[in-house]
């Protein structure tokens, strides 16, 4: 996406620092929920090419086991940009062909899907990094910290020098959370680890991307981690001969040798039990969206790379399991690079905390 494009964790984070709430609500929904009025018919809205190897792809992928696990065809359109222009005639193209079930995929949305879910209230409407919600609309978005953070435990296990990479798009809230959860998961297998950030300035930037990429491995970096769309920082770490960790989808599909870990998203595992809600009627959307950890869909990780040991990797599966059960990657007590505290002891960190995150931890190096 270019950078004027805004994305999940982008529109996410103005709309804390702007409003101090996490997502703007339609009127409160109704005490019996919302139920549909004939036979559900699905359709998708996607935002770009069902094949970027990114973002669009992974929910590409979920609509196909969505699919067989109700049984029924959903329809949906590439490339629709975040443009009410053309997300309203997207959606109501496919509303007048008789979808009463609309599924966004980006931030920019927003707005148009309150539009549209006020203007059609027997219709539900769920959006993929959206704001908005109310009694027929539910925004979603995954902890994406949770998968990261155990990413980082595979680079930390892999680097010979402690010396850890990570190429970021924009200096938001939602990469920094992804940031930060690298480096804690990193140092939690060698405590001396360190984590050299570049940010593109973009969201897909292959060019920035494959220049930061490669300035972090001049710099000594042996794993090179990332928060950009593209796989770009993942060829050019199997090019120069050492690792890295993806981000959206399992990257070992552009760079076998050098991907430990992948943090990937699993939209079915939400979106699936979500729509089974919609269709049984007396559906009620989070009041302020649905913000996913990593047992209810959203993010898992996909590996592990044959640099990460056997031994290793049970330790990193045993984490995973732990967050699964209910454990916090942010919990206190968690001081910034700075020696300030962040996280008392026994407290979590908050949603609202997450969202408008600009510290990082120990260890973590920012530059542009």
């Amino acid at each position: 996406m270019q950078l004027r494009t805004l994305t999940p964790g982008l529109g996410l984070a103005m709309t804390i620092a702007a409003s101090g709430a996490f997502f703007t609500t339609l009127p409160a929904a109704a005490a019996d929920g919302f139920t549909l009025k004939d036979k559900p018919k699905i359709a998708m809205l996607y935002f770009g090419p069902k094949n970027d190897g990114g973002w669009t792809q992974a929910f590409d992928e979920a609509r196909v086991k969505i699919e067989k696990e109700i049984g029924q065809k959903i329809q949906f359109v590439e490339n629709v940009p975040e443009d009410a222009s053309a997300i309203k005639p997207a959606a109501e193209k496919f509303i007048q062909r008789g979808a009463n079930i609309v599924i966004g995929t980006a931030f920019g949305y927003s707005d148009s899907f309150k539009d549209l879910a006020a203007k059609y209230p027997d219709v539900a409407f769920l959006n993929g990094s959206g704001t908005t919600n109310g009694s027929n609309l539910e925004s979603f978005y995954g902890r994406t910290y949770e998968s990261q953070y155990l990413c980082g435990m595979a680079a930390g296990a892999a680097s010979k020098t402690g010396k850890l990479g990570f190429v970021a798009a924009n200096p938001f809230g939602v990469v920094n959370w992804t940031i930060n959860a690298f480096a804690l998961g990193a140092q939690k297998m060698n405590p001396n680890a360190t984590v050299n950030v570049i940010y593109t300035g973009a969201w897909n930037d292959p060019v920035k991307e494959r220049a930061a990429a490669a300035a972090l491995i001049d710099q000594g970096a042996d794993v090179i981690g990332q928060h950009v769309d593209s796989p770009t920082p993942q060829i050019v770490a199997q090019e120069r001969g050492v690792y890295g960790t993806g981000h959206h989808r399992d990257l070992r599909q552009f760079a076998p040798k050098a991907t430990l870990c992948s943090s990937v998203w699993v939209w079915d595992r939400f979106l699936t039990p979500e729509l089974k809600k919609v269709m049984a009627g007396n559906w009620k959307p989070a009041q302020y969206g649905a913000f996913i950890e990593m047992k209810d869909g959203g993010t898992d990780i996909a590996g592990f790379g044959p640099a990460v040991p056997k031994d290793k990797a049970a330790v990193i599966t045993a984490e995973r399991d732990a967050i699964m059960k209910g454990k916090q990657v942010y919990a206190g007590p968690l001081a910034d690079r700075d020696g300030k505290e962040r996280v008392a002891k026994g407290a979590v960190l908050s949603d609202a905390d997450l969202w408008k995150m600009d510290w990082f931890v120990k260890g973590v190096v920012t530059q542009k």
